[in-house]
C-alpha cells in the first residue's frame, strides 16, 4: 500500500515561515505529479501548489511570490516552503501523489499550519 506522510505544519506568526514535507512510502515504481492542497474549516478544499515529474510547476494566485514547492531527486519527497505566511493561510495541509501510472491521486492525512495575527 502506498502512503504519503505530511510533516512541518504548525503554529507560527504572520509574516513568519514554515516549510512542509511530504515522504511517499511503499510500492512505488514511478511518481509523477505531486501536489499541496489545503482546506479551512467550512471551505473546500484548493490547490496550493503543485509540480510535474519534468518539473512544470503551478501556483495557486493567492500563494505565488510567497511558496515555493519543489521535490528530491528521486521524486518520492515533496516540499513546500511557506514564507510571508498570512492569517488566511490558516489550514489543514496536504499532499497528494500520482503513483504507478494511476490517473488518480493519493492523499496524505494532512499537517495542521495556523497563522496567528
Amino acid at each position: 500500500q502506498v502512503r504519503l506522510v505530511e510533516s512541518g505544519g504548525g503554529l507560527v506568526q504572520a509574516g513568519g515561515s514554515l516549510r512542509l514535507s511530504c515522504a511517499a512510502s511503499g510500492s512505488i515504481f514511478r511518481v509523477s505529479e505531486m501536489g499541496w492542497y489545503r482546506q479551512a474549516p467550512g471551505k473546500q478544499r484548493e490547490l496550493v501548489a503543485r509540480i510535474s515529474s519534468a518539473g512544470i510547476i503551478n501556483y495557486a494566485d493567492s500563494v505565488k511570490g510567497r511558496f515555493t514547492i519543489n521535490r528530491d531527486n528521486a521524486g518520492n519527497t515533496l516540499y513546500l516552503q511557506m514564507n510571508s505566511l498570512k492569517p488566511e493561510d490558516t489550514a489543514v495541509y496536504y499532499c497528494n501523489a500520482l503513483v504507478n501510472g494511476r490517473n488518480f491521486p493519493i492523499w496524505g492525512q494532512g499537517t495542521q499550519v495556523t497563522v496567528s495575527s
